[in-house]
This record gives structure tokens, sequence and C-alpha cells, in this order.
């Protein structure tokens, strides 16, 4: 559904009272009211949930399959907003639960849960009886992400999983076309690699991501040697397969000249961050990983694991 830009929104803007810095701690109440208005239309209203000659039994399999996995994931036999004396209603129990629960990643596990549902189920006809059932569920989603801009909450529904945002213009012109590149079938355990290094930063582990970033970095240039068939050796390091990558002219010699830096650039960003401050052991006092740093390295990952896959699809 279209989202209308109000009158009482124009006047927030012109009083400034927009949030022009994103927040991490808490889902507010009007956008999981919100996330709830898109279940209806994607995953199935109350009237879907009931209609046994229809979609029912689809809606009724959704909401029982998000429940049932996030209660056996913490532990329930139910959740806690399940009716006590009546035959469940999943529909509202999953609904209730989001509006009521105060933890911001339990908050992100439903909408990660529930939108990963949506984006791989419900596609077909049959599900709804929607006729453009996969762009519904396009718009779903693009509305999920633009409701999570408006109300200033860094995060995005990509690829299946919710990723933390620092900056509109990085994420839009680096991590997505990450995302998207990593997506072909060569790139598989690099797209991993390196979801699981924004997965860690959303919960804090800042080292661990410092060394999927590497680990991703690797597989992508692994990867590209693989589809390319240059030999290298199984425990190459990341300044090695830079080496291979380059000299098999994954960037033509009259750039290398040009670029003399970028050898430089990738020898060191990635690989020296990740080694400096997560990859040895921390001695007597402990390292700690500022954020500002680990986010400045996931963008760096992204932007080089874009500029190595386009290099690679534009090799002769």
């Amino acid at each position: 559904m279209a989202i209308f830009d109000l009158f009482s929104k124009r006047q927030k803007a012109l009083r400034g009272d927009v949030p022009d810095v994103y927040t991490y701690d808490d889902l507010p109440d009007a956008l999981r009211v919100q996330i709830v208005h898109i279940w209806s239309d994607a995953l199935g209203s109350d009237e879907n949930y009931y209609d046994q000659y229809g979609c029912g039994p689809n809606v009724q399999s959704a909401y029982k399959f998000i429940v049932d996995t996030l209660c056996r994931e913490y532990g329930m036999f139910q959740l806690p907003t399940a009716e006590k004396h009546r035959g469940r209603m999943y529909l509202t129990e999953l609904a209730n639960y989001l509006l009521q629960v105060d933890d911001i990643e339990k908050q992100l596990d439903i909408v990660e849960l529930s939108f990963r549902y949506i984006d791989r189920l419900t596609r077909k006809y049959e599900y709804l009886n929607k006729r453009n059932a996969s762009e519904s569920v396009d718009d779903a989603i693009n509305e999920l992400n633009a409701r999570f801009k408006e109300h200033g909450i860094g995060f995005q529904f990509v690829e299946g999983e919710i990723v933390r945002v620092d900056s509109e213009l990085l994420h839009s012109e680096t991590v997505k076309p990450a995302l998207r590149l990593l997506n072909e079938k060569n790139y598989k355990g690099a797209q991993q690699e390196f979801l699981s290094a924004y997965e860690h930063y959303r919960h804090g582990k800042n080292k661990e991501a410092l060394n999927d970033c590497l680990k991703s970095f690797e597989s992508t240039m692994k990867a590209i040697c693989d589809k390319r068939k240059w030999p290298y050796q199984p425990n190459a390091t990341s300044k090695v397969l830079i080496q291979v990558c380059f000299d098999n002219g994954l960037v033509p010699s009259f750039w290398q000249q040009q670029l003399s830096s970028l050898r430089s650039m990738l020898e060191s960003s990635i690989p020296t961050g990740r080694n400096k401050l997560s990859g040895h052991g921390q001695g007597t006092n402990p390292t700690t990983v500022p954020d500002y740093l680990v986010a400045y390295m996931l963008h760096m990952t992204a932007s080089t694991l874009v500029f190595l896959t386009t290099a690679e699809k534009n090799l002769a």
C-alpha cells in the first residue's frame, strides 16, 4: 500500500520535527502498528484467516509457523500473549506480542522472521489469490524499509536479513549493491559471511564482525579465482589472493599503474583492521573495538566486494 504524505507529516517536516539521526534501541509503537498493517496486506487479515473456503488455511499456516518458530527458539510452549481460555488465534497472538515485547532484539526477530516468510512463501497467486502477488510482496518489503526510515530507525530488511544502517547513502551505494552482487551462487559463502559480519555488528560483537569482514573478502577472491580457474593455495592469505587476482588481469595493467594505491588499499584496509583489532591475542588488557570503526570496515568491505565482483563481470 502506498505511503501517504499526510498534512501532519508535512507540518512536522516544516517544523524540523523529523529524525535526522538513526536510533537502534526500540521500535516505536506507531511503527509496530504499521508493521501489523503490512502483515494484514501481505500475510493475511482477520478476514483471510477465517476464510475456510478460500485462503484461510494458507494464512493460518503462515502465522502458526512464525509463532511456533519463535516459541521453539525462545523455549516457550506459547507466546505470553496467547489466549488463556480459548483456542489459539495465531495472528492475534503474534501481533500482540510484537506490540507488547520490550526487547529490541526480539522485536527485530519477529520482523525478520515474518518478512522472510512473506518474501519467500507468499509470492504465488494461490497464497492470497492475488494476481500481482510477487509485486505485492515487493511493495510490503519496500513499505517496511520506508517505515523504518520514516521513524529514524537504523535497520533495513535486505536479502532476507535485518541489517543495521548507519548511513543511508553508504547503505544504498555500497551495502545493497554488494549483497545483490553476492547473491549469485558463486558467492554464497562470501554473502553468508558478509551478512554474519552485519549480524555480529547489530549485536555489539565487534571483533567477530571484523573477522567475518576478512572472511567475506577472502571468500570473494577465492570464488573469483575458482570461477576463472586461477590456481591458488588453499591456505592463501588475502595478500596472496590479491596478487593472484592482479596477476591474472582482474584489473587491467594500465589501470594498475594509474591506481597504484589500489593494491595498497586492498592489502591494508580490511586485513590490517582485522589483524590489529581482532585477529590475534589481546594480551593483558582487553582490546575494545569502537562501533564507528566497525561501521567503517563494513562499508569498506562492501565497497571492495562491489569493486571485485564488478571487475570480474567485466573481465573479457
